[in-house]
């Protein structure tokens, strides 16, 4: 009895513990950013730096100056590719979906007109009904493309004026990236000279399990969102879809995001192809690729998410689901992150 009641003492701790660590890391997150971008970049950069030293016998300061920088190199290239291709993109998508929408607009109207040929015994007021609900869906969907692009290019040359603000983050990150990588080379040692051995022991295991559940826990994210872009980019490929990267790149943000899910980008792209462009072949290949990656995502992310972590898949299911429901995509990650810690400190025996 007195074990089960200490485990429960020992567990509402961790709780409490972990949720104000949760509120307050997020809350400050504004003036910590570019140090905890550093402390994470370091972590990465940490193996490939200490093989140059060893390997090529350069100096710690040098290495870690080359690996920075070369890191930084890659990650600003990649941002400025993807900045190039959406901004394109986005104007051309901007351009042309009104133009579409009100070229084609007598044709929904034809359509409606057939079906009331064919359907003379279906009552006036139902295809009526229909008709205006569909019209009014399509030019909803028509408006939320022309504010979601604007949105985008306005978010892209409101950059421009936090050019300043960016540079300072940059800079202060690659800075302290540098000095971290420098430093995280001769941390252990350090360390463990300065704390008792028999507790630096267990600290270490605890930063080791938690570095690497964390570590496995956003690559196994990761995984799951780039093969959502990955399968929506061949899908609209196959089709000949317009605008298949920023569509695929927007499907990948809508399947993080609870409730809209990457249905927000396909079911209304299947009804312009089926309504607007009368390729009714598109139309319904779409969704049926649509499904297939919908079925896909759902079977394969508890399973790659567990087995990354060694969590079971329902107690993955349930963190997401749980968190969803709480606080939508915060929610998710703090029980998700508390899923995580809980069987970090259950592994090295503290809970």
């Amino acid at each position: 009895m007195d074990e089960i009641v200490e485990k429960l003492d020992k567990t509402l701790l961790f709780v409490v513990i972990y949720t104000l660590s949760f509120f307050i890391f997020f809350k400050t997150l504004g003036y910590t950013l570019p140090f905890v971008l550093a402390f994470i970049f370091a972590l990465i950069l940490k193996k490939p730096t200490e093989l140059l030293i060893q390997k090529f016998k350069v100096k710690k300061s040098i290495s870690a100056l080359i690996t920075t920088l070369l890191f930084f190199t890659i990650i600003i290239s990649l941002f400025y590719f993807i900045i190039t291709s959406i901004s394109k993109e986005a104007i051309q998508l901007g351009k042309n979906t009104q133009s579409y929408v009100l070229n084609n607009s007598d044709n929904i109207s034809n359509f409606f007109k057939n079906i009331k040929v064919h359907y003379k015994s279906l009552d006036p007021t139902i295809t009526s009904s229909v008709k205006n609900s569909l019209e009014k869906y399509i030019s909803n969907i028509s408006n939320f493309v022309m504010v979601l692009t604007s949105k985008i290019i306005q978010s892209i040359l409101s950059l421009l004026g936090y050019i300043p603000y960016l540079f300072m983050v940059i800079l202060f990150t690659l800075l302290s990236t540098y000095f971290f990588t420098k430093d995280l080379t001769e941390a252990k040692s350090k360390f463990l000279n300065t704390v008792p051995l028999r507790n630096s022991r267990k600290l270490i295991s605890i930063i080791n399990q938690v570095k690497k559940m964390l570590m496995n826990y956003f690559m196994s994210y990761l995984f799951v969102i780039f093969l959502t872009f990955l399968e929506t980019l061949i899908g609209f490929l196959i089709f000949r879809v317009k605008y298949a990267v920023i569509l695929s790149i927007i499907a990948a943000i809508f399947d993080i995001l609870p409730i809209l899910g990457i249905g927000g980008v396909y079911i209304p792209l299947s009804l312009v192809y089926f309504f607007v462009q009368k390729n009714y072949f598109v139309a319904f290949g779409i969704l049926i690729w649509y499904i297939a990656v919908t079925i896909a995502r759902q079977i394969l992310e508890p399973k790659i998410v567990s087995s990354t972590l060694g969590i079971h898949p329902v107690s993955v299911l349930a963190s997401i689901f749980i968190g969803l429901k709480i606080g939508g995509v915060s929610g998710m990650f703090f029980c998700m992150f508390l899923v995580i810690f809980y069987k970090v400190l259950k592994n090295v025996n503290i809970i």
